[in-house]
């Protein structure tokens, strides 16, 4: 296999992926690359690299965007916190990103994101236990 088949191949399969996801594992999914953009931008900036840390952080601002506009607020009673939170976080990415502040890249990483993936993997996680098989001969 070529590496160009193989890449259409990964890109297939990605994209199959995607689209028979469920929300709470699509959900998961953005969470764990905001995570991994949090960290490469953190490194970038470690080694002077802007260009790679504005790339990192400006893909981490349209993550917690898109979180930000699927958010239902009436849904829950923490709706309207948790938008205010993701309002909070993009300010904070944008001025790491301007400072070229590592610190607050990492801060922003440990202290909000990823306590919030680890919450939402565990509500993803009971959600799924709760639900029953998708028919897909898995007991």
């Amino acid at each position: 296999m070529t590496t160009t088949t193989f890449g259409r191949n990964a890109n297939r399969y990605l994209g199959d992926s995607l689209a028979t996801a469920s929300p709470a594992t699509l959900l998961v999914m953005l969470y764990d690359r905001l995570v991994l953009d949090l960290q490469r931008a953190e490194q970038a900036q470690l080694a002077g690299d802007r260009e790679t840390a504005h790339v990192n952080l400006v893909h981490a601002q349209d993550i917690v965007h898109e979180l930000q506009a699927s958010l239902d607020v009436t849904a829950w009673d923490g709706g309207p916190g948790l938008r205010a939170l993701y309002t909070w976080l993009v300010k904070e990415l944008v001025a790491a990103n301007l400072s070229g502040d590592a610190a607050r890249t990492a801060t922003c990483r440990t202290e909000t994101v990823e306590p919030l993936a680890e919450a939402w993997r565990q509500a993803a996680l009971e959600h799924l236990a709760g639900a029953p098989a998708a028919g897909h001969g898995v007991a």
